[in-house]
């Protein structure tokens, strides 16, 4: 038999806090997979990144493809956008040249929305802002395969509830879209199984093993417990003494934080930092491995939040991505002064946004084995385009992934992308294959060699 390792212990405590370590001494028949995890989690912005197009300037990507360096980031392409995440240059997979393979119904963020993690068509009725993606998200697709969370993803937003565009990502299925959590504290407690503040933090000061141990002492006076298994449990109630300050909460400062916001995430004012909290239960949603599949939307359909940047309120993000004081193409709207630079200072903030989940998930130890994806529903805002969507990817998954470089692909439908990540979280066909068919059947399948190791 193996030693016991205290690691492994608080691994397996992590999925589920109150499982018994298994004993060999009352063994079913089969034991429990121990493969470890491989999580996947989307953060989307709207109205694309001011990159190329439409005569403006490159402002986003790194100057050449190839290998990522931190000091090429964060020096000769410190005027980037991705330089952002200079400090993860080794875990990145930075990919231009992918296209959405299908025409918008009557709105273009509607429809890219409907695409960027379904690669399906968009409803022909209803149309325009109220499209739907005709096809499963793949969010879903992934939680599916997992009994975590009863196989469904954790799906979050933060943005107005106007009742005109608002979640756009997530399908169970052919226009199915799937509602989303804007409360970062209700959905915690939901995960935590508390009802209010104060219950909770006293729940916090009561020890997992002070509340079963009467079934503790029963469990080890058995006569039957070999001199291995006594010292499985020992070790096992010491580790969830650990755990409890480890994983499976949030600090009591952060929940303090979290409860003091709840209802007022809709605000401008606090986007932001509902966002950071958002990816916070991220982080912690999968070192508990409660759940295999995550999604963010930062921002509703067309994100007309008014961010505040370097102590100066922006005007309507959406205008400043259509570059005038208008949310069409309206040709006597007032220019707005500064458009790009204010639209290349938007795309910084929400990878910083990302480069704090990837500083969670590293405080987790998760980084190594979780994919993490920042992308968008446009290629850039200004001209609306379906083509060069960004798509910058943290994290080494299941080591599929060829990390550390940047690549530009061309102009690949982006069906074949999401087939390359849904194999970064280990799964795979029947006969051991890479899965190639995730989308619309009239695609054309595959991975994307540049993305695979």
């Amino acid at each position: 038999m193996r030693p016991i390792s205290r690691r492994g212990v608080l691994r397996g405590i992590g999925g589920a806090v109150l499982a018994l370590p298994l004993l060999e001494s009352l063994r079913p028949a089969r034991g429990a997979d121990a493969s470890p995890a491989h999580p996947i989690v989307f953060l989307r912005q709207a109205n694309g990144v001011q990159q190329a197009d439409n005569g403006e300037p490159e402002r986003y990507w790194p100057r050449q493809t190839g290998a990522l360096t931190s000091a090429g980031l964060s020096s000769t392409d410190a005027d980037r956008a991705v330089s952002e995440l200079a400090a993860y240059a080794d875990r990145l997979l930075l990919v231009r040249g992918t296209r959405f393979a299908f025409p918008a119904n009557g709105c273009g963020h509607s429809g890219g929305g409907n695409q960027v993690l379904t690669s399906a068509p968009v409803s022909e009725d209803p149309s325009g802002n109220l499209s739907l993606a005709m096809g499963e998200s793949i969010d879903s697709y992934v939680a599916r395969h997992f009994p975590n969370n009863g196989g469904e993803p954790l799906t979050l937003y933060t943005g107005p509830r106007g009742g005109y565009l608002e979640e756009v990502l997530s399908y169970r299925g052919a226009m199915a879209l799937r509602p989303a959590e804007d409360d970062p504290w209700s959905a915690y407690l939901r995960m935590v199984g508390g009802e209010q503040l104060d219950a909770l933090l006293e729940d916090r000061r009561r020890s997992v093993n002070d509340l079963v141990r009467d079934q503790m002492s029963a469990l080890m006076a058995r006569t039957d417990l070999s001199r291995a298994d006594r010292d499985r449990l020992e070790l096992h109630f010491q580790s969830i003494r650990d755990l409890e300050t480890l994983a499976c909460r949030l600090a009591e400062d952060e929940e303090q934080a979290m409860a003091s916001i709840q209802g007022l995430g809709t605000l401008n004012d606090n986007r932001v930092t509902v966002a950071r909290m958002h990816c916070d239960l991220i982080a912690l949603a999968f070192s508990c491995d409660f759940v295999r599949a995550a999604t963010l939307q930062i921002g509703d359909g067309n994100d007309g939040t008014e961010y505040t940047i370097g102590g100066t309120r922006l005007p309507n993000f959406h205008m400043i991505s259509h570059r005038i004081y208008d949310h069409g193409d309206d040709p006597n709207a007032a220019e707005i002064v500064g458009a790009v630079d204010m639209h290349h200072s938007i795309d910084r903030l929400h990878l910083q946004i990302f480069a704090h989940l990837l500083e969670r998930l590293d405080s987790y130890g998760l980084l190594e084995t979780t994919t993490a994806v920042h992308t968008s529903d446009l290629g850039a805002g200004v001209s609306h385009t379906f083509r060069n969507i960004p798509w910058v990817i943290a994290g080494r998954g299941d080591g599929s992934l060829d990390v550390g470089r940047y690549v530009d692909v061309g102009d690949e439908t982006h069906n074949r992308l999401l087939n390359s990540l849904i194999n970064a979280t280990g799964l795979r066909r029947p006969d051991g294959g890479w899965i190639d068919d995730f989308g619309d059947p009239s695609l054309q399948g595959g991975v994307l060699s540049d993305m695979m190791r």
